[in-house]
């Protein structure tokens, strides 16, 4: 399949529903309002595709740049792919869940999130918060440098009561993530957790939501879930 094959077949796919949906979320023109799920399909005929995906997320649609994360080939991107796609997105769903999801399964990941981390840009913070979310319940715990998770916690511990609505969340399931998918700080994460009590998102036109990493770490506990780690991290 080409481009213009598969920006039809996503025209075909979209709702006014589920566009109505992302763009309540925080995405942005132009967009379909393509189902996830219904995405599946198309990617058994494109399989991953590096090529493919670079020709997608350069068209501006929200569907496009976000199945490109699903096609792309994170091995064969360099750090400065991964820039040109965080400076090209257009907002936190593209960037949060398309380019963090596919830096996370890449050999680089843990370098270039933790770059954004350190960004005083918005948009590179909180995909790279996001970012090691992804890796930590994924990859094995070997694969991390304890230290450096425990700076990440203690910045997140120190800042996300003054953080931007976004960056709260985001460092929030830091914590969380930490708390039951990273075994060798589990317990730190937890009292950090506590200790940085409930926090209240302000979010547009809607009520504020509270989130509380300590409690939601407490029920998976509870539940056995300590040490989970997902298969897959993309769909």
């Amino acid at each position: 399949m080409n481009a213009m094959e598969v920006m039809a077949e996503l025209e075909a796919l979209g709702t006014d529903r589920q566009k109505k949906n992302y763009l309540g979320r925080g995405a942005h023109e132009p967009l379909f309002g393509v189902p996830t799920g219904k995405m599946k399909p198309i990617l058994k005929r494109t399989k991953l595709n590096q090529e493919l995906a670079e020709q997608l997320y350069a068209t501006g649609n929200y569907d496009a740049m976000y199945f490109a994360g699903v096609i792309a080939e994170p091995a064969r991107m360099s750090e400065a792919d991964f820039e040109r796609w965080i400076g090209q997105a257009p907002g936190y769903m593209i960037a949060e869940f398309a380019v963090s999801v596919t830096l996370a399964e890449a050999p680089i990941g843990q370098a270039v999130a933790e770059k954004w981390i350190y960004s005083e840009e918005e948009i590179r913070q909180t995909a790279g918060w996001n970012c090691y979310c992804w890796m930590l319940g994924n990859l094995p715990d070997e694969v991390f440098n304890l230290e450096r998770i425990r700076q990440l916690l203690e910045k997140a511990h120190q800042e996300i009561h003054g953080a931007s609505e976004r960056t709260k969340v985001a460092m929030n399931n830091f914590l969380y993530t930490v708390g039951i998918s990273y075994k060798p700080l589990s317990e730190e994460a937890t009292a950090i957790a506590k200790e940085v009590g409930p926090l209240e998102i302000q979010k547009p036109k809607k009520k504020p939501t509270i989130l509380h990493a300590w409690e939601n770490i407490q029920k998976d506990l509870e539940k056995g879930r300590l040490g989970f780690k997902r298969k897959h991290v993309r769909c």
